[in-house]
């Protein structure tokens, strides 16, 4: 049975993708060492991580996702703020941070979080904290490296851009050596 690497996203618009690249051109100047950027056209909102599925359990996944969104409008996610986990002085992830509908939001994750824990996908035991990941720094950054793209991003200012969500999707994802490539398997789109 073929088995794929998948995850259930809200892609992003091409004008907040342009700013995220934007962002994450202007803070690649610094020239810091051990920093892995995202491609910004790669760059989405994952609400759960399914991990290797077999293929034909898509459908069931799919089903579980409609009941999961029946019945939800449109909502609008802002995204704004730079910022770091766990901290600005131990930088290892460089995240936008989101705003707006965001209770909405979480209430859709925690729906298909306890409708999919039914087709026996464990729970995320980690509380969901929407964000969009720009950077991961790798282990031979050095404390100094850190703490220099902390103080980066405490100075950095990021243009605020809203995102009209209307979907989501099951995204498949094929790992190369140039980095992750995602396509569409299937998507719900909000009523």
């Amino acid at each position: 049975m073929e088995q794929i690497r998948s995850f259930i996203a809200i892609e992003l618009s091409d004008e907040l993708k342009l700013k995220l690249g934007q962002l994450e051109d202007s803070l690649k100047t610094a020239g810091i060492y051990g920093v892995r950027w995202v491609n910004p056209e790669s760059i989405h909102l994952t609400l759960k991580f399914l991990g290797d599925i077999d293929a034909d359990r898509i459908g069931e996944i799919a089903s579980v996702m409609e009941e999961s969104f029946r019945g939800t409008p449109p909502f609008l996610l802002i995204a704004e703020g730079l910022g770091a986990f766990p901290n600005l002085r131990r930088v290892q992830v460089v995240w936008v941070g989101l705003s707006g509908d965001t209770d909405v939001l979480k209430d859709l994750q925690q729906e298909l979080e306890s409708n999919l824990e039914g087709l026996g996908f464990p729970a995320e035991k980690r509380a969901f904290t929407p964000h969009l990941t720009l950077a991961r720094v790798n282990n031979r950054a050095s404390p100094d490296d850190r703490q220099k793209l902390g103080k980066l991003i405490s100075e950095t200012d990021f243009t605020s851009v809203t995102l009209e969500v209307d979907s989501v999707n099951l995204m498949k994802s094929q790992l190369t050596r140039q980095g992750a490539i995602y396509s569409r398997i299937s998507v719900v789109n909000f009523s």
